[in-house]
């Protein structure tokens, strides 16, 4: 099952809600065009500043996640949505201005996907325990298009313990760590030749006690004769893309391991004690790493799939490189 993909920013004030219906399905995953999934929601700045007035249109900040006073996985960005483009020529003055403090020095820098979204992320995954800020100092700030800043924005967050999912698509097994120590080995099916899983790392978008899954809501097939067609409302859903992917139980796949079924449309099965299971083990930002399946790598802005860029892919979309955390 899977879920229709939204923008990356979707609520208000403070949350990072994912919303709309679902699905499991594939499609593109891209932040910028029509797909299959929810989008992680927004999480609405935290600070409430007195304005001053600017001196062209105000430049905004849709969404920063993750949510203020949170704990999250070590593979979790810092995600930075504007409700205006960001021209090229600013995109670096802006950066320089979004300023990232930490308990401890962390090396890594921002990325654009498009000219709305700026997302932070370590060079590799953050250490458990670290204390991150965000600063988003955009008062006065220009995004090269005639809008400026007239908020500042801070947001504050934890990195929690190490909890890491490897997916074995060919081996139909997930194997479950925390801070390096194995502690079970989960037996999954994954997706059909005709709608394969997405390989690589996905960091938890969110997690969902029930999701109403539908195949129409994602381009799959409405018609209620096909035998692709469902429509059914599943427990203990935790997403990893924008375009659809969830590990979770499914009723037409109850016993998964060993190819048991006949795959599922893009998601990662589990049995329902084991769904629930791991339901209870995991939190937005912990990495989700799926191999051995004959689909590509998921976008890297397909939900929170950041660390499926090596290096040097990240390095190319930032506009001031490579640098350290502030000290906190």
């Amino acid at each position: 099952m899977g879920r229709r993909k939204g923008s990356i920013g979707i609520a208000l004030v403070t949350g990072a809600v994912l919303m709309g219906a679902s699905a499991c399905g594939g499609g593109s995953g891209s932040n910028t065009v029509g797909g299959d999934a929810k989008a992680p929601g927004k999480s609405a700045p935290s600070t409430s500043p007195s304005p001053t007035k600017p001196a062209g249109p105000p430049m905004l900040l849709d969404t920063i996640t993750p949510q203020s006073g949170t704990t999250v996985g070590v593979a979790m960005p810092i995600s930075v949505v504007f409700t205006d483009p960001v021209a090229a020529k600013a995109r670096a003055t802006v950066e320089k201005h979004m300023k990232v403090s930490t308990s401890q020095p962390v090396a890594g820098a921002w990325h654009w996907f498009g000219d709305k979204r700026a997302d932070w992320r370590p060079k590799t995954f953050w250490p458990s325990g670290t204390k991150v800020k965000i600063d988003a100092d955009m008062e006065g700030v220009s995004n090269g298009a005639g809008r400026y800043g007239v908020h500042d924005y801070t947001h504050t967050f934890t990195i929690g313990d190490d909890v890491r999912a490897d997916v074995s698509v060919t081996g139909h097994t997930m194997k479950v760590t925390r801070d390096g120590k194995l502690v079970r080995t989960l037996s999954i099916n994954a997706g059909s030749p005709q709608y394969p899983t997405w390989n690589g790392i996905m960091a938890v978008i969110d997690k969902q006690e029930k999701v109403h899954m539908t195949s129409c809501s994602v381009g799959i097939s409405c018609d209620k004769g096909s035998p692709n067609y469902y429509d059914l409302t599943l427990p203990w859903d935790v997403h990893l893309t924008q375009s659809g992917t969830y590990v979770h139980y499914s009723t037409g796949d109850p016993t998964p391991g060993g190819g048991s079924a006949r795959g599922s449309h893009g998601c990662v099965h589990l049995s329902l004690s084991d769904a629930k299971w791991f339901y209870g083990q995991v939190k937005q930002g912990d990495p989700v790493t799926i191999t051995g399946s004959s689909r590509a790598k998921a976008d890297p802005d397909n939900g929170y799939a950041d660390f499926n860029l090596d290096w040097t892919q990240w390095l190319a979309g930032s506009a001031s490189g490579e640098g350290t955390t502030s000290a906190l």
